[in-house]
């Protein structure tokens, strides 16, 4: 068993540290909300610590979940930052979705004093995280990810090297991409079979085993149709995705028409107060519309 260190308990961060810990690893977690580390060592033992720097002292492995590009160089960088803790030969592992540009950055910094860096953005929302069955698509050093590949598995089902550092997050924008499409082309289907007088469920019940079936269909169409909001990824969390896959597609000439069209239909929803809606919130932007 290894020894690791956990930054962030957030929705996803903090069910991936408990399988850590269930696994038998001795996890240290940090969190910017003391009160959330304390709560996580009530539950699950381990130990808890001040800064970023104090829990990764030691460690083999860190690994942060965290909110965006600030907030991972804020637990990585400066004094009280991972970096500062962490021995040559340890391995930090980023389950933040970034922007590839951090992730090369970080990368670089920690080569430069001996650790190595993985990108590994991960998907399959709180649910895939509270039950260990998330997707988690990896950049960087061979040898560093073949090390953390067997501990990411507490809370990994499929997870795969996609290429050299920022792969993985590259990866995770080619997710969210396809996800933005897909929710609203849901959300469009369900508001016509409303407005035809059909009866969703049944309509999904015949299509879901054919060509337009997806994961979205399944687990979203019934809280979709119940005006139910409250069970994935929020709509603030998809815009700064997106934003980064806009942006990035500007840098390499990519061609994201639809993308950009439901990123503004995201900011239409935030505007309706939706901000903390999961993304299948598409549909109430349309019946809003009338």
């Amino acid at each position: 068993m290894a020894k690791l260190a956990f930054l962030g308990l957030g929705v996803m961060g903090y069910p991936m540290a408990g399988h850590l810990r269930a696994k038998g690893h001795e996890v240290t977690v940090y969190n910017r909300t003391a009160s959330k580390s304390a709560a996580w060592v009530e539950a699950h033992g381990g130990a808890s610590a001040p800064t970023p720097r104090e829990a990764a002292e030691g460690a083999e492995f860190v690994m942060a979940c965290v909110g965006n590009d600030d907030d991972l160089r804020g637990v990585c960088l400066g004094p009280d930052g991972a970096f500062a803790g962490m021995g040559k030969g340890a391995i930090f592992v980023d389950h933040t979705t970034v922007s590839a540009a951090v992730t090369s950055e970080l990368h670089e910094a920690a080569r430069e004093i001996g650790v190595s860096f993985v990108d590994a953005p991960v998907s399959g929302g709180q649910a895939g995280a509270e039950n260990g069955v998330l997707s988690i698509m990896c950049g960087g050093d061979k040898a560093a990810f073949d090390a953390a590949e067997p501990v990411m598995a507490a809370y990994g089902r499929s997870i795969k090297r996609l290429g050299e550092s920022g792969a993985g997050q590259l990866t995770k924008m080619v997710n969210q991409i396809c996800i933005a499409g897909l929710v609203q082309g849901l959300a469009e289907g369900l508001h016509f079979a409303q407005k035809a007088g059909l009866d969703g469920r049944a309509v999904i019940e015949v299509i879901a085993g054919g060509a337009a079936g997806s994961w979205q269909m399944a687990n979203r169409h019934e809280t979709m149709l119940d005006d139910e909001f409250e069970h994935g990824f929020a709509v603030d969390w998809m815009r700064k995705d997106l934003g980064i896959c806009l942006a990035t597609a500007n840098e390499n000439g990519a061609s994201l028409p639809v993308t950009a069209l439901v990123d503004q239909f995201y900011k239409d929803v935030q505007k309706m107060g939706g901000g903390r809606w999961d993304t299948s919130s598409l549909i109430k932007r349309l019946t809003a519309m009338g």
